[in-house]
């Protein structure tokens, strides 16, 4: 009996060393997958980011590495999360723009990010939704490439708003008093995402020249 339950507990403590080893490697090797690939990978995001962003702020208006010029806001309530960037658009060291990331929290299926530039001169230039996880079909249209209506995006009526000009609370569809339309049968998904832009311009218009002014890093503009 003793030597059926030595035997039991060798089988046991083998197995649990292939286990052991089995787990270390399997997590070296994927640590090394992904250092390996990381810089690929937020290269392709970078680039994907920059594409968007050059939707709404054409790349002749400004000369600096804008990717490079980003601020860290930190727990910026209108911008809808704690890790949102802000871009800095600059052409021979004079302020250009600012290009913010918001979410919005209440899409219809759930929350849908977005990238907001507004011009130093205080001008909407444009707003592109950059996730989300609305209905196909239906809701989807607040994204440009899913918008079937091509000659008229939704997304395309922010592009040159004099933000100044529109209270906080007309940031909103006009089923609701505000001043942008939307389609029928998805006004969950529009309402969320102007919302979300107005918070952004607010944002922005209280803490614009804190931003330019900022060095690199977190916390310029933060708390509000």
């Amino acid at each position: 009996m003793t030597t059926a339950r030595y035997g039991a507990a060798r089988t046991s403590l083998r197995t649990s060393a292939i286990m052991l080893v089995f787990t270390v490697v399997f997590t070296a090797l994927m640590a090394f997958t992904y250092n390996a690939t990381r810089p690929a990978i937020e290269a392709s995001v970078q680039q994907a980011q920059l594409a968007l962003v050059g939707e709404i702020l054409p790349p002749g208006s400004y000369d600096n590495a804008l990717l490079d010029d980003v601020l860290r806001p930190g727990a910026a309530a209108a911008l809808g999360f704690a890790d949102a960037r802000v871009w800095r658009a600059r052409r021979g060291g004079e302020p250009v723009a600012l290009v913010v990331e918001a979410e919005a929290p209440d899409g219809y299926a759930g929350r849908i990010g977005l990238i907001v530039a507004v011009a130093a001169d205080g001008r909407l230039l444009g707003a592109r939704v950059t996730r989300h996880k609305e209905t196909p079909g239906l809701g989807d249209y607040v994204e440009l490439a899913k918008d079937r209506n091509k000659h008229a995006p939704w997304i395309a009526q922010f592009a040159g708003l004099d933000a100044a000009s529109l209270p906080l609370e007309r940031w909103t569809v006009r089923k609701d008093g505000g001043a942008f339309d939307y389609r029928a049968g998805a006004t969950i998904s529009a309402r969320a995402v102007s919302r979300a832009v107005g918070r952004a311009v607010d944002y922005v218009q209280h803490n614009r020249d804190a931003l330019f002014a900022a060095q690199g890093g977190r916390n310029p503009g933060a708390g509000r």
